[in-house]
């Protein structure tokens, strides 16, 4: 099975955008998803076993 990331890098490739507006489409969809992403990893841990 491939790598995910690595597989994800390679679509973003292959999709070149076609003019500086859909440059910017896909640079907020990608800014979007690293936020999300931060969103959802910003639970903190109960640290307090340690």
């Amino acid at each position: 099975m491939a790598d995910k990331n690595l597989s994800n890098v390679v679509n973003e490739l292959e999709n070149s955008p076609v003019n500086s507006h859909q440059a910017q489409q896909n640079q907020q969809k990608k800014n979007d998803r690293r936020h999300q992403d931060a969103l959802n990893h910003d639970k903190s841990t109960d640290l307090e076993h340690l």
